[in-house]
């Protein structure tokens, strides 16, 4: 079957991939094209611009986490009725996990998906250069195909035309256009990257960036490039049916989003469904007390920037250690596991009273930068399935919990190399509270085990009722 399909590299981090993939999403959108967007690597920022963009929910794939044959299947389920599908890349085309090979790459996803690259240069600082750059980029892996290339950060006509010309003459590789400087279009950052979509102010950004590569961009050339993808055989994911089942009773799960709590891989939440469960959204800063759930869900985000107003929600606060204290199943990754916390240490020393469950403080630090691809191995059989089960995901913040005493936790992490990074997933009653992102298509029976933890728990309260 066909799926039209293009890959955004870059030369590396920086050099305006996200800039480049979301023009060219609301430049298609605004043509009629049903375009659906996916972001290579464990990113939860760029999807949601992706999202705003194109008006379709954007997907991860990632070589390491999930592998070739989960890509596929995900990109297959997701491109399928979409005119084409345009997936951003991470840091630099060649980039991953190994230094000498291509995992967890935008190489290697490329490879997957047997996609065209449209490669981006940051064209502001070069002239006869460019040529070289793009030259060594589609001869150092010439199995890859760089269909084409788009300058980024130019600031006139005169200078785009120097580098086309440099760039085809030397490659035999078209150019396709560029994009202008404009600070008007630039997102603002943070310490964990861009600011969330939830933060953005509407849609009208998003429409101007799409105007911009309207004028400069050869729109025709990059849908052909799209066109040109070969066709793809159906891909099972590989999970059997019955491993999916659903549970004899729905489970209501809220799931906290706001600003603060806005970071989930929407395979999780679908696999929740697919387990039995009901999502129901709540916001941690804006409503006074916990909807009627049997599990709660709290995903990461910037509960550090936004701990004065979760400090202020008190009901809310209450409400939750409320419902882990009659043995409510929680679930809480990162900006989650945070919350739970007694206290949060801010950047600049500020304490912020948070919801206790937790008997420690986490504290933000900009010196404490943990990143990286991660495995864990289940030593503590329960909640997210038996003893030995091992589920992946990654780790990206900036803070350090320091308890007050001993803690339980569910089991220890490697690395993307198979290195030991300690213990995550720190259990108390049926709360469970990681650093650790996992991404539940990993291992399927993770969010099965949750939602029948949460089923069974329901049903022996009601039973002493």
């Amino acid at each position: 079957m066909t799926f039209p399909r293009l890959v955004i590299a870059g030369t590396h981090s920086g050099v305006g991939k996200t800039t480049v993939t979301l023009a060219l999403l609301s430049a298609f959108r605004a043509q009629g094209r049903t375009v659906q967007p996916f972001k290579v690597g464990p990113d939860f920022l760029d999807p949601g611009h992706h999202q705003l963009a194109s008006g379709r929910e954007s997907r991860n794939l990632d070589g390491w986490m999930l592998g070739g044959v989960l890509n596929q299947a995900i990109f297959q389920e997701a491109a399928h009725g979409a005119d084409l599908s345009i997936i951003e890349g991470m840091m630099g085309l060649f980039d991953g996990s190994s230094p000498v090979k291509e995992t967890g790459s935008t190489a290697e996803l490329a490879h997957q998906l047997n996609a065209p690259i449209l490669l981006v240069v940051d064209g502001s600082a070069m002239a006869r250069s460019a040529a070289a750059m793009v030259y060594g980029y589609a001869k150092f892996d010439s199995s890859l195909h760089v269909a084409g290339v788009i300058f980024n950060r130019l600031t006139s006509e005169g200078h785009y035309l120097l580098l086309k010309e440099a760039v085809e003459k030397e490659t035999r590789i078209p150019v396709v256009g560029y994009l202008r400087s404009d600070p008007d279009v630039s997102i603002p950052d943070r310490h964990l990257g861009l600011r969330t979509a939830l933060e953005g102010s509407g849609t009208e950004w998003y429409a101007k960036l799409g105007q911009l590569a309207s004028a400069t961009v050869d729109l025709v050339r990059v849908e052909q490039f799209a066109q040109s993808s070969p066709e793809m055989l159906i891909t099972n994911s590989g999970i059997p049916a019955e491993n999916i089942r659903r549970v004899t009773r729905s489970v209501r799960v809220g799931v906290a989003v706001d600003p603060a709590f806005c970071f989930y891989y929407l395979e999780n939440l679908q696999l929740l469904e697919k387990a039995g469960a009901e999502l129901v959204r709540f916001s941690p800063i804006n409503d006074p007390s916990l909807p009627e759930v049997d599990l709660v869900y709290l995903g990461g985000g910037y509960p550090e920037i936004y701990a004065d107003c979760l400090q202020r929600n008190v009901t809310m606060r209450q409400s939750i250690q409320a419902f882990a204290a009659r043995g409510g199943v929680i679930y809480a990754e990162c900006g989650g596991l945070m919350y739970l916390a007694k206290i949060l240490r801010n950047f600049d020393g500020t304490l912020y009273d948070m919801v206790g469950v937790i008997p420690a403080e986490a504290a933000m630090s900009r010196k404490n930068l943990t990143l990286g691809y991660r495995e864990m191995t289940v030593t503590h059989g329960g909640l997210l399935g038996e003893q030995g089960v091992r589920i992946r995901g990654h780790e990206f913040h900036y803070s350090t919990l320091h308890p007050e005493g001993d803690l339980e936790y569910l089991g220890y992490l490697t690395d993307g190399q198979g290195r030991d990074r300690g213990r995550d997933g720190i259990v108390k009653g049926n709360v469970i509270a990681l650093y650790t992102h996992l991404h539940f298509s990993s291992h399927p029976h993770a969010p099965l085990a949750l939602v029948e933890a949460a089923r069974s728990e329901t049903a022996m309260k009601e039973a002493r009722l």
